[in-house]
This record gives C-alpha cells, sequence and structure tokens, in this order.
C-alpha cells in the first residue's frame, strides 16, 4: 500500500480518537490471512475511504484508531504484542468478532496500518518520517522480543542508533516528528538523543570550520527542543557569539519584526495615533493560544541569553523588549531586558528607542487613557537610561561611553518633543538626566528643546525658561549660537546668555585663551581643535565680527528703546513742571492780593475803633 493512497493523516495524541461512535468512523477494513505470498498482496485495493482484501478467512478483531476502523485478525497481533494480548476482548454488538479502541495511540492511525502490515508478514518501509511513530507505537503495543526475535521495538531502535543518529538531516526530521509523539518520545529519550548529537555535529562544526549553516536548521525545531539543543552546545563550550547568532536567528523566524508595524508611527497627530491603535487592536485580536505561545518563546529565549557583552545585539534586546510587552510577558523579565539593553545603551540607535506606548494586559492590549497617550514610552526609557549610568559608575568608565548616549538622548528628546502630548515634566527628566559633564556639546540638547518649544507654543514664559536651563549656552557652536541669536521662540534672557557667551569665547579665543567654565573634558577637547592655520583663524575673525556686528544691531535697537523710554519721561517731567510753575505763579498772586488789600485796610478810617486784618476776616468769611 502507497503512501499516496493513505486516507487519514496522523492526529497528535490526547485527541478524542477513540472515543467516537462506530458511525463516524471511517471502515478501512484489511483481510488479510496468515501467510501471505507476493503474489497474494496485489489483491488488495482501495475504494473510497475502504480498503478491501480477497481472502478466505473471515477476520475477527474490529480496531479502532482515532476515526478509523481496522478489520483483522486476532492470531498475527497476539503473537507479537504483548498489550493486546493481555487485553480481555470483548464481543463485538454486531457479532462481528472482537472490539477494540486504542486511546492516545502515537503516530494515530497511519502508524498503526504500518504495524499492521508488519505483523502480517508484509515489508515495512522506515524512514525518519515515520521511525519515531513506529518506535513510540511499538512500545505502546509491547512488541518485545519476548514474543518474537526481531520484533518491532528492536527493529526500530537499530534504525535510530545507527541510520538517523549518524545523519544531520535525519536527526533533525525525527526530532520535529517527536513534536507530536509526547510524552512517548520524552521516555523513551528520543528526543534527549536526537538534541544531543544535533549539539555534537553543531559544536564540531563550528569549531571546526567556523559553519554556522545550521543555524537555519535548528531555527525549524519547536522552543523547548530548540532550548534543549542550545542548552547541550553551551555545555560543549561554545562561544557565546555563537549561541547568541543562533538565538537571534531563531527569533527573527518565530517573533513577529515589531519594527516594521511601528515603521510608519514616525511622526505625530492623529492619524498617527490612530494607526497605532489599530495595529494594537489587531493585536488584541490574536488568538488566546498563540498569544501564550508568543509569549512563551520570548520568555524561554531570554533565559538562555548569554550573559557575556555583545553576544547578542542591543537591537536584538530592544526588540525583544518592544515584543516582550506586547505578549504580557512577566515584569521581572521585561526588567531584565531593560537592565541588559542599560549595559550597552552606547550601542543603540534612535530607532530602536522608538518603543510605542502600549499597556497589556492579560490576553488583550489596552491603550493608556487619552490625556496620557503620547506616542512611545517615556519611561521605560528612563530606566534604561538610569541602568546605563549605575552601570557605568560600577565600571568607573568616563567620557567615552557617555558622550556616545548623550548624542543618543539628545537626537530621541529631538525626536519625542515633536509630541503634542509629551508633558513638559518628562521631557525636563529625560532632559537633566545625563550629568552635565556627559555633554561636551549642546547643540544636540538645543534641538531638542527648540523642538519641543515649536511644538508646545503655548508654553509659559516661566515654563519656557525652565526648559532652558538645563542648556548650557557655553557648549553651543557658533552656528547654534547664531542660530539662537535670532530665535523668537527662546526667552530673550536666554538669548542675552547666548550672545555674551559668544562674545565671550570668540575674545578669549582672539587671545589665545581657552574658556575654563566649560570643564576639564571639555577644554581637552577644543584645545585638540584649536585653530592652527590661517585660515582657520581668518574664520574665526569673520565669525567674531558676525558676532559683533549682532550685537550691535541689539546695542541700537536697546538705544532706541532707551531713548523713547527718556522721551515718554520727559513729557512726563514736562508735564508736571508746567502744573508745579503754575500752582507757584497762582500762589504769588493770591499773596499779592492779600498785600494790597491789606494796605488799604491800614489806610482806611475804622469808625469801630479796632484792626482787623485781611487773612482774618477772609478766613472767617
Amino acid at each position: 500500500m502507497s503512501k499516496s493512497s493513505q486516507m487519514s493523516q496522523p492526529q497528535s495524541p490526547g485527541g478524542s480518537e477513540a472515543g467516537c461512535s462506530d458511525h463516524h468512523a471511517y471502515d478501512r477494513s484489511i483481510v488479510i490471512p496468515n501467510k501471505l505470498d507476493a503474489a497474494e498482496s496485489d489483491n488488495f485495493h482501495s475504494k473510497e475511504l475502504s480498503w478491501f482484501g480477497t481472502s478466505q478467512i473471515p477476520t475477527d478483531l474490529t480496531i479502532q484508531v482515532q476515526e478509523v476502523i481496522f478489520k483483522v485478525h486476532k492470531y498475527p497481533l497476539v503473537s507479537k504484542s504483548g498489550y493486546i494480548g493481555r487485553l480481555e476482548l470483548q464481543p463485538s454488538i454486531s457479532n462481528f468478532g472482537h472490539e477494540i479502541k486504542l486511546e492516545n495511540f502515537p503516530g494515530g492511525s497511519e502508524s498503526f496500518e504500518m504495524i499492521l502490515k508488519f505483523c502480517y508478514g508484509l515489508p515495512v518501509d522506515f524512514d525518519p518520517d515515520n521511525i519515531a511513530a513506529l518506535r513510540c507505537a511499538s512500545e505502546y503495543l509491547e512488541m518485545t522480543e519476548e514474543f518474537e526475535d526481531g520484533n518491532l521495538i528492536a527493529k526500530t531502535e537499530a534504525f535510530l542508533t545507527f541510520v538517523v543518529l549518524a545523519s544531520w538531516k535525519d536527526t533533525i526530521t525525527v526530532l520535529k516528528s517527536c513534536e507530536t509523539l509526547s510524552p512517548w518520545a520524552e521516555n523513551l529519550q528520543i528526543v534527549r538523543r536526537c538534541c544531543d548529537s544535533i549539539a555534537y555535529k553543531a559544536s564540531r562544526e563550528e569549531s571546526s570550520t567556523g559553519e554556522t549553516w545550521w543555524f537555519n536548521d535548528v531555527a525549524t525545531l519547536r522552543i523547548d527542543h530548540f532550548m534543549r539543543i542550545m542548552t547541550a552546545i553551551r555545555a560543549k563550550g561554545t562561544q557565546a557569539e555563537i549561541i547568541g547568532k543562533c538565538i537571534m536567528n531563531y527569533a527573527d523566524k518565530w517573533l513577529p519584526d515589531m519594527d516594521e508595524e511601528v515603521e510608519g508611527l514616525r511622526g505625530y497627530g492623529f492619524g498617527k495615533n490612530e494607526l497605532q491603535f489599530s495595529i494594537l487592536r489587531r493585536k488584541e485580536e490574536e488568538s488566546s493560544a498563540q498569544h501564550k505561545e508568543q509569549r512563551t518563546i520570548i520568555e524561554s529565549l531570554v533565559s538562555i541569553l548569554p550573559s557575556q557583552h555583545g553576544a547578542v545585539s542591543c537591537r536584538f534586546l530592544l526588540q525583544m523588549l518592544k515584543t516582550a510587552m506586547v505578549y504580557s510577558a512577566s515584569p521581572a523579565l521585561i526588567s531584565d531586558l531593560e537592565k541588559r539593553v542599560g549595559m550597552m545603551l552606547e550601542d543603540a540607535n534612535v530607532n530602536d528607542l522608538l518603543i510605542p506606548n502600549f499597556k497589556n494586559e492579560d490576553h488583550g492590549i489596552m491603550v493608556n487613557s487619552p490625556e496620557q497617550r503620547t506616542m512611545h514610552n517615556i519611561d521605560v526609557v528612563q530606566r534604561i537610561l538610569e541602568y546605563f549610568l549605575m552601570h557605568e559608575q560600577q565600571q568607573q568608565q568616563q567620557k567615552i561611553g557617555k558622550t556616545n548616549v548623550s548624542k543618543l538622548m539628545d537626537n530621541y528628546l529631538a525626536e519625542i518633543a515633536r509630541d503634542p502630548n509629551l508633558s513638559i515634566t518628562k521631557f525636563h527628566v529625560l532632559a537633566e538626566s545625563l550629568p552635565e559633564y556627559a555633554r561636551s556639546c549642546d547643540d544636540g540638547l538645543y534641538r531638542a528643546i527648540d523642538t519641543y518649544l515649536k511644538t508646545h507654543p503655548s508654553l509659559s514664559e516661566h515654563d519656557r525658561r525652565r526648559l532652558c536651563k538645563i542648556m548650557n549656552c557655553e557648549k553651543l557652536s557658533f552656528d547654534a549660537c547664531m542660530h539662537a541669536a535670532q530665535n523668537d521662540r527662546l526667552p530673550l534672557r536666554t538669548v542675552v546668555q547666548v550672545l555674551f557667551s559668544e562674545q565671550a569665547k570668540m575674545r578669549m579665543a582672539m587671545q589665545g585663551k581657552e574658556p575654563s567654565t566649560r570643564g576639564d573634558n571639555s577644554e581637552q577637547e577644543e584645545h585638540e581643535h584649536r585653530p592652527s592655520t590661517s585660515t582657520e583663524i581668518k574664520n574665526l575673525k569673520e565669525e567674531l565680527e558676525n558676532v559683533k556686528t549682532k550685537m550691535a544691531e541689539l546695542q541700537n535697537d536697546y538705544s532706541d528703546l532707551q531713548r523713547e523710554y527718556e522721551k515718554i519721561c520727559n513729557k512726563h517731567k514736562n508735564a508736571m513742571g508746567w502744573s508745579l510753575n503754575w500752582r507757584k505763579i497762582k500762589n504769588s498772586f493770591h499773596v499779592k492780593a492779600e498785600n494790597d488789600e491789606t494796605g488799604e485796610e491800614q489806610q482806611r478810617p475804622n469808625p469801630a475803633g479796632f484792626r482787623l486784618s485781611f487773612r482774618r476776616r477772609q478766613s472767617v468769611s
């Protein structure tokens, strides 16, 4: 019987193959006498879903495996199977011999059909696709040497040991077939022997030739078998970089590429938010089984990651972190990934750090509330940066690592600054996380601050000053200073600080001195880059003249404002002076009038015989 003529495919053990009623089962009748020569075997043929054979001996045993019913003779099976021989065979309800239901039979109906052929003395072809199932099925039926020399257990064991395990390709095939044979394949050590054989061949190949062609083969295996192989390879002393590359190759095959899904999310606004949330909703609709499978793969791969620095790339760790967050991995695993990323943050880039802001709960994904809907998860990056600073402090590493990370973080700040929902507090805290000496130049920080001010035009003057205080104006390049001097988004105080700082630097450069306020590291850098040619000195003088021109323009503007202010003050002063003079004139007039009237009264006779002054009379009247 060729494989192309078989009706059904084997199903995994544990299914409902034996519990179904007879009217749902296919009638696969195999009627064979005890001894059958080659000529008689040609009489067997198939029709639709049944097998028919010509025989003078009636069958006396009905065996159901999965949904298939086999009508066979009892004696050939009992003579080779201890399991069937021990059964108390019950008469068939249909008065057709005895009935047996083999539940959870390894390999299903296809394996049982091949065992029937073996029991009847027909030739059975062993190959890597069926050998594991036949080995497990023969163990199920207890086909040992006790019943017959050269029984099926012995034959399948010999094929596994001397044929399969000697071949890389065959071993991979057998191990893949074991995925549906649990727990039989585990108990019979088939999985262990295959994994050990693969690990031995892989480690020998890598140590001899450095070839890694076997990565793709082991990437086709189930995660638990892959982990067994990686553990065995590591035990044989394989380099951590090789193990790391193999793990990354496996993850690339089995885990979704998060970067492709969020690549379109760079940019902000309502449409971008809707795109992100539609992706998350699609993730939420995934089946629970697939969700658990992905989470198992992630947790398994992280658990076997080599601890050596550089065994896997920083980008891979960030991809794993994003995927772990999507599939609700444990907080401990996410924290472990954050620490691993922090230890090699200088190798990351901005795109890797753009982690979508989503929150997982159980099997679904819930986005944050509308007021918290920032496009990217800033808190994760904040923790990664903190782990990096802690690691740098422990390793007592200085300028190189922090300088690279400062450029990375400034570029990251410039990217997230375009998010209109990003609060000034989160931006401010992240920008201040790096120590000041970590930045040799603040141009990147200035660009990030300016982008945030542009995206958030309604910021108060206090908040704008608060942001600009993070920046050290003395660490800005000439081009940045020129841009800042004409930037109306900056507070006026910051503009003045930038101009005076640049003027001071130019003056000191012309005098052959270096500014001491930049710190030792910056001092050394500027000394290394000090102009040494006449052309550079000429350019420096031209830049200084440009600064002086800008300063002169600002001074003229200031003078114009001062003159306007003085004019206003003079007008107010003149008005006050005129009022004061008029008061003096009026008072003098009253005094003169009083004196005149007093004189007349003194010259006029007083009939009453007493004198009354003018002032006294006036006050009385």
